[in-house]
């Protein structure tokens, strides 16, 4: 199953999916045909300029969504909350074969309105994926008597093009959770989301500003499906350290480019970006406890089992072993 659509000013998902599934709109609310699946989405609107869609459903078959630029400039920006059990592939051309995360799929992206985009939400597992779309006028006036900071300035700049990647902290995955699971039927639910969504927005950019404050690079949907591939290679063999030089080769980028991008992107660079999924990965096995530490430690390319006990305390507080044990 796939819907397509172009990124118009004007467009509205609730209504042409609903169209597109030959299903009635109702209270602002698809709900799902049962050959389809079960679940709905649901859209709230705070004003023609900012607006909540939530997605809550399991499919019978695979679902692709794309979204193609309609050209020219736009004042939209989109922050998508990826909160999935199971792989998500992302893309930003017509090939998605990217997978957006190796364990955890939750995930923010925020992204001006000119990239287009493929996501392909798997049939038979829960999807989790809130999309929070406003105009850069409403985002200027939520963020004015703030000081200035570049990476703000980009969000609000007039015809900006970006493309920035975050962690879901448990603080944002803890009010995603309080905003699908809010009574529909309390006489003051749409007071009290429109509340939740601007705390979403005030964690992600706290998040944001943590990044250093460096020279802002546009890009362009061929850049963003390139740095998408990169990052997949980096989790496809963490027992492998990257090569920054294939790696732009791989990317059609120099490596001063593909540095820039994917630090702007990511928020850290290619090589700390690798070594933090490293840990993640060995805390993921270690917690498994099929595994001995020596076997994790060889397993991501470790040959000092010292040297990967320090970078693991590093991270996590504790040795590998007792990591393991608590």
């Amino acid at each position: 199953m796939t819907f397509s659509f172009f990124a118009t000013p004007d467009f509205d998902f609730l209504t042409q999916f609903a169209q597109y599934l030959q299903v009635p709109v109702q209270d602002s609310q698809v709900t799902l045909p049962e050959h389809l699946g079960q679940g709905y989405v649901r859209k709230l609107q705070f004003g023609v300029d900012f607006r909540l869609t939530i997605h809550h459903y399991e499919l019978r078959e695979d679902l692709v969504v794309r979204r193609q630029t309609a050209g020219g400039s736009s004042d939209q920006i989109t922050l998508f909350f990826y909160s999935n059990e199971q792989p998500l592939d992302i893309a930003f051309t017509d090939h998605p074969q990217v997978r957006f995360s190796q364990r955890d799929e939750s995930a923010i992206q925020l992204t001006s309105n000119d990239l287009s985009s493929t996501i392909r939400f798997p049939a038979h597992h829960a999807v989790r994926y809130l999309v929070v779309a406003l105009k850069t006028p409403r985002l200027k006036a939520l963020l004015a008597g703030n000081e200035p900071h570049p990476l703000l300035s980009t969000l609000t700049a007039d015809d900006g093009s970006f493309l920035f990647f975050e962690s879901m902290s448990a603080e944002v995955k803890l009010l995603l959770k309080h905003i699908t699971e809010a009574n529909q039927h309390d006489g003051l639910n749409h007071f009290y989301t429109q509340v939740k969504v601007q705390e979403l927005l005030y964690l992600v950019f706290r998040q944001l500003l943590l990044r250093d404050a460096a020279p802002h690079q546009p890009i362009n949907s061929a850049d963003a499906e390139r740095l998408l591939q990169v990052r997949n290679q980096l989790l496809t063999d963490l027992g492998t350290p990257p090569v920054l030089r294939e790696l732009a080769q791989q990317a059609a980028m120099s490596e001063t480019k593909l540095k820039q991008l994917f630090k702007q992107t990511f928020g850290s660079s290619v090589y700390t970006y690798y070594q933090q999924a490293r840990m993640k990965e060995a805390a993921f096995l270690l917690k498994q406890g099929q595994h001995s530490v020596a076997e994790v430690g060889y397993e991501l390319g470790f040959s000092n089992l010292s040297h990967f006990s320090r970078l693991f305390e590093k991270h996590y507080g504790l040795n590998p072993k007792r990591y393991a044990q608590s």
